[in-house]
């Protein structure tokens, strides 16, 4: 039992939060397809301005993720905002490489993986706290890996496949964590109208992340499947 909100009930909140992620989605991969088609994608590579383009990136879900409280929640909203037409442009070269059908595919084969993972976090009455650091361990194991994929062993078929696959489970488990997460949210913002929406985006953006990761993912396990 949570105690309801005075400004929206529970459902209402998780509803708004999923609104944000899902329009945040559109915005990147909207960005992402104008990037290619304006030609943009072309001077940004050459430039290299696509580099700082992805530390502005990294500072603005720094700067959200710490100083939410602080912040005014329209602020919140458009770095959550800027944030997504930034990893459009930076998503822009999946665009380029794969035809359209594979990011099709792989945008419908990453909405159900992440739909079933989220229903679970709602549903469950499994309390999942646990899983963030477990999650976290398994998440930073695998970049050390990817890491040391990259300088000794390549494009190795297998290898790759392998990580692609504990890198889906890794951010499936995320999105059953974080989804569960926004009732703990709910519950201790419930009070506060301008921190129940800087929350609402906060917990937008994990979800984002989450499905984000596990469509950068599928796509590579298909496009390596189709390259076959």
């Amino acid at each position: 039992g949570y105690a309801e909100s005075p400004y929206l009930s529970l459902s209402q909140y998780m509803a708004r939060t999923f609104g944000w992620m899902f329009a945040g989605l559109m915005l990147t991969f909207a960005v992402a397809l104008a990037t290619v088609i304006s030609g943009a994608f072309v001077a940004l590579w050459n430039t290299g301005l696509v580099f700082a383009l992805s530390i502005g990136e990294l500072i603005l879900v720094a700067v959200l993720s710490m100083r939410v409280q602080k912040i005014q929640p329209a602020t919140a909203t458009a770095m959550f905002f800027a944030y997504a037409a930034l990893t459009g442009i930076n998503l822009s070269v999946y665009f380029v490489v794969y035809d359209l059908s594979t990011l099709i595919l792989a945008f419908l084969v990453g909405a159900v993986y992440f739909g079933i993972m989220a229903v679970y976090g709602l549903r469950t009455q499994r309390d999942l706290t646990g899983w963030g650091p477990k999650l976290m361990g398994g998440l930073i194991a695998l970049l050390v890996v990817s890491l040391f994929g990259m300088l000794f062993v390549g494009s190795f078929g297998l290898f790759d496949v392998l990580l692609c696959a504990v890198g889906l489970l890794v951010f499936m488990g995320f999105t059953a964590y974080d989804t569960q997460k926004l009732r703990s949210f709910y519950a201790y913002f419930g009070g506060d109208e301008a921190m129940l929406h800087k929350s609402s985006i906060i917990g937008a953006l994990q979800l984002y992340l989450d499905y984000i990761n596990i469509f950068l993912y599928v796509i590579r396990l298909l496009g390596r499947s189709r390259s076959n």
